[in-house]
């Protein structure tokens, strides 16, 4: 017989202490338990030989903390390390890559998700609408193209056929990257059940039978996303208009849509819609893309109107009326009719159900969840990433959080750098950004020099007969640093690494336009507009040397 001590933590009552004695109780070998509230020890009577993580296990099992303590009186003790105890609530990338990289580093992670396992990007996000983009790209090239060699003719549409490949590969991607890394890890554990703090220390998640269990783990990390923001306009509650979830399922393609936002969503979805043959009207409260240079969301509002897209810009939805077949849009424009109407006004942070005011967690005007360069919050232990948070909502962003809010969590020290994030929107022709624009850079008194080039004057684009866009250098004046990029261009998102990766290593645009890029693609264009600062590209040789 030995006596083993166990520090318990996570006891907030005498309740808590005769739970954890019952599951002590529980273990083969355990002759008897005394388990201390006050003294959050918990003094184990065990036949020689029982195991210490049995014990352990046992407690955890009930949601308290454990850690072996030592032995007493009957000679060596089982050595046994506790592990760090890592909570994390959501299931998305920063989640997940959080998740992996503190199981990696040695911690016991609980993950804890209340709906589908994945979170925005793979179920709802980024996988689906890429397909549905992707589609509506070969459809719209199937009647829409440069080659009078090729005959032309207007697609043959099956939505629900569409709709139900999409969200095959979303089920197989969710998978691979999420439920089959739950499945297959063993350091990684997932608590099904909504999670909202009792204090700072104190999770209580309950579950969908209403039970609650209390987990009170060493570091918690919040990784809940964001959800659709749904504006204040009059009439709207209760229509059955869509949002982005909505429409990326929908099975029947609208007579007239009417998307209501200028921003990345909304263009996105409007675009692909208007090539699956939907008329489309999209209202936007401002111009497009407003937070970018202003050159790209002309461009982009012309390719779209030429495409045959309605675009509305700086005008204001007053009233919104559903009369149970078609909704009709009071706006400062005048009535606007359809069959169907995709909100995408922006998203919004998903904390408001989790007491955060109990924890201490400090929130910005938006209930976006502020953090410093590690990832932690106001609370020393409890630590945020992704959209929940008010770093950029891109699922890369996330995933980096993730991982370094991980490093940090476990005893590492790895700060996110955000100096260069390069961003992308998947219209077409797409849109492509990284670093500053000419106004940011102004407005940080910084004297600068910029050039746009035109796509003609890029030889693909010419062998592409597609010459919409241009690509925008701004560099540091008195240096030729690089300091932004923006391109409206098709493949835009390939062309912006290798101006990121530029403006990560505080290359000049001399130094730019002298390296080596293949020729005939549509990156070359970053050399040649780096070219124009000093010379006249359309008097040089077709590959630019």
């Amino acid at each position: 017989m030995s006596e083993l001590i166990l520090h318990i933590t996570g006891m907030t009552c005498e309740h808590c202490a005769a739970s954890v004695k019952e599951a002590l109780l529980s273990v083969p070998g355990v002759r008897g338990a005394e388990v201390s509230y006050p003294e959050a020890t918990a003094r184990v009577a065990a036949k020689a030989g029982t195991p210490v993580t049995a014990l352990l296990e046992a407690v955890r099992a009930k949601g308290y903390g454990a850690a072996a303590g030592g032995g007493a009186c009957c000679g060596t003790t089982p050595k046994t390390e506790s592990k760090l105890s890592v909570a994390i609530i959501g299931t998305g990338s920063a989640a997940f890559a959080a998740a992996i990289r503190a199981a990696e580093e040695g911690a016991a992670v609980t993950v804890i998700e209340a709906a589908t396992v994945g979170g925005t990007c793979v179920n709802v996000g980024c996988v689906p609408s890429k397909i549905l983009i992707r589609a509506a790209h070969v459809a719209h090239l199937q009647a829409q193209h440069p080659f009078p060699g090729l005959a032309k003719h207007a697609p043959v549409l099956d939505r629900k056929a569409l709709v139900s490949q999409q969200q095959a590969r979303v089920e197989e991607l969710r998978h691979a990257k999420y439920e089959g890394i739950l499945e297959t890890n063993p350091g990684i554990n997932l608590l099904r059940g909504f999670a909202s703090f009792e204090d700072a220390k104190t999770l209580v998640v309950r579950h969908a039978d209403g039970t609650e269990k209390r987990l009170t783990p060493d570091r918690i990390l919040i990784a809940t996303g964001r959800s659709p923001q749904i504006p204040d306009v009059p009439g709207l509650a209760g229509t059955p208009f869509w949002t982005s979830t909505e429409a990326l399922i929908a099975e029947d393609t609208p007579d007239h849509l009417i998307v209501y936002g200028g921003s990345v969503v909304a263009l996105e979805l409007a675009q692909a819609f208007l090539r699956l043959g939907s008329q489309v009207t999209l209202i936007a409260r401002g111009s497009l893309l407003s937070k970018e240079d202003a050159a790209i969301g002309e461009g982009l509002k012309a390719a779209l109107i030429e495409e045959g897209m309605r675009v509305l810009t700086h005008t204001a939805v007053q009233a919104v009326r559903f009369d149970g077949k078609s909704f009709e849009l009071e706006t400062s424009a005048g009535t606007i009719g359809g069959d169907r109407l995709l909100v995408a006004t922006g998203r919004r942070p998903n904390t408001s159900g989790l007491a955060l005011e109990r924890a201490g967690v400090a929130v910005d005007a938006s209930g976006a969840i502020v953090v410093d360069d590690h990832l932690r919050t106001s609370v020393p232990h409890i630590y945020a990433a992704g959209d929940c948070t008010h770093l950029p909502q891109f699922v890369y962003v996330a995933a980096a959080a993730g991982t370094r809010a991980a490093v940090n969590m476990t005893g590492g020290d790895a700060a996110l750098d955000l100096s260069v994030v390069p961003a992308v929107v998947f219209t077409d022709p797409q849109v492509a950004t990284v670093g500053l624009t000419e106004t940011q850079a102004n407005k940080l008194g910084m004297e600068t020099d910029s050039r746009t080039l035109t796509l003609d004057n890029v030889p693909r684009a010419l062998a592409n007969f597609d010459t919409r866009g241009f690509i925008k250098l701004v560099a540091d004046k008195p240096s030729g640093r690089l300091l932004g990029a923006q391109v409206l261009a098709p493949e835009a998102g390939e062309i912006i690494q290798s101006a990121a990766l530029a403006i990560r290593n505080r290359m000049t645009v001399q130094e730019l336009a002298g390296q080596l890029f293949p020729y005939l693609t549509m990156v070359e264009g970053l050399k040649l507009c780096a070219q124009t600062f000093t010379r006249d590209v359309k008097a040089l040789s077709c590959c630019a040397g």
